[in-house]
């Protein structure tokens, strides 16, 4: 498995003032709209974009600090980050600058080694405008900045909710576009195409798969295009058709379901998978289909996922769940711990909806 993240601590990042929280294998986290799921999973987009050199653009299309920081930059001057991978770690505080950005107070890479009270710190910098992660892991390949870089490039955050009739998934795209499945599947066709050759033995576990929550559905045709050379496009048919249709004849909730499947299924995971109410659109059976995928998917490799179906709970076990709710304004986090006499008789989705558990609509 992958190097996953153990730990993280939050202070003044959106509607989240303080939280420290252990991470697990799989991490369902519940809770009302408005709660500050989406702000959690957020963050790791967030501090993607900051290893990427990417801070000051990722601050001027959230709106600037004033949006970043918990309250606006008057009640939070700056934020914390800190995060443990294993023996490794990485601290930053980011303040607000004049022009409404943000710029480093602190960027560190951390070393707990046996024992350590306190780490060995590798570098610490200050007063930059852009991460100095890359530079310092480029400088020292294989040392304790490489292995943090390559955790926080690892993760991917997944959103396939666009199957309007314009969305990029039913598309052309280049056949060359395979290396990894993007974050929308825009290179759906392309990357299944490069499983099949590379992986079929997984590429038949999605066809399976898929046929559990769709009974109609035969198979892919992954060809290059004869009109657009170097262009695929998501083409498949129906059991006992010869008639290959594209992704536009496909169902809203079916093709959400192939882009999970591919991702859960694929022979190379991301170290990090998340995803934003994977179930929209899903029918019943398919929310339980895909629960048994994040599980299996949770033994290879780091998921953590937000969700509204009570159905999708239900599959979790309580050490699974992270119960997202509001105290006075602020995001709060916290496992549950429900008495096992009502264990017995409702699933953990149901014991959420009765608000046994917490993570209710707020007020």
């Amino acid at each position: 498995m992958t190097a996953r993240l153990n730990q993280i601590r939050i202070e003044g990042f959106k509607s989240i003032r303080e939280a420290d929280l252990e991470l697990r294998r799989l991490n369902a986290l519940i809770g009302g709209n408005g709660s500050g799921k989406s702000n959690f999973i957020g963050l790791f987009g967030f501090l993607n974009d900051i290893v990427e050199g990417r801070l000051q653009l990722s601050a001027r299309k959230a709106g600037g600090a004033d949006t970043l920081l918990h309250f606006g930059r008057k009640r939070t001057p700056k934020m914390a980050l800190h995060l443990r991978s294993g023996m490794n770690g990485y601290r930053i505080e980011l303040a607000a600058t004049t022009d409404d950005g943000l710029a480093f107070e602190l960027e560190q890479c951390e070393f707990w080694g046996q024992g350590y009270d306190q780490p060995d710190v590798h570098p610490a910098e200050r007063g930059h405008l852009e991460s100095v992660l890359p530079g310092a892991a480029k400088k020292h390949p294989g040392k304790v900045a490489d292995h943090v870089l390559r955790l926080l490039k690892s993760w991917r955050i997944y959103h396939f909710h666009d199957t309007s009739e314009s969305a990029p998934v039913k598309g052309l795209g280049a056949i060359e576009d395979n290396e990894r499945l993007r974050e929308n599947a825009e290179n759906l066709a392309a990357f299944l195409l490069a499983v099949s050759q590379q992986a079929p033995a997984q590429y038949q576990q999605i066809l399976t798969t898929v046929r559990m929550v769709a009974p109609f559905f035969d198979d892919f045709r992954l060809r290059e295009s004869p009109l657009s050379p170097g262009k695929i496009k998501l083409e498949w048919r129906e059991n006992g058709s010869d008639a290959y249709i594209n992704a536009h004849s496909m169902s809203d909730g079916t093709l959400r379901f192939v882009c999970l499947a591919t991702l859960l299924l694929q022979p190379d995971l991301p170290g990090t998978i998340l995803l934003d109410e994977p179930e929209l659109g899903l029918h019943p059976y398919a929310i339980e289909v895909l629960a048994a995928l994040l599980r299996r998917a949770a033994q290879r490799t780091q998921v953590i996922v937000s969700t509204q179906s009570v159905s999708l709970v239900n599959q979790f076990g309580p050490e699974d769940l992270l119960v997202v709710e509001r105290d006075q304004g602020a995001t709060v986090f916290k496992r549950p711990t429900p008495d096992e006499g009502w264990q017995e008789e409702y699933g953990l989705g149901d014991l959420w909806e009765k608000n046994v558990l917490g993570g209710r609509p707020w007020r």
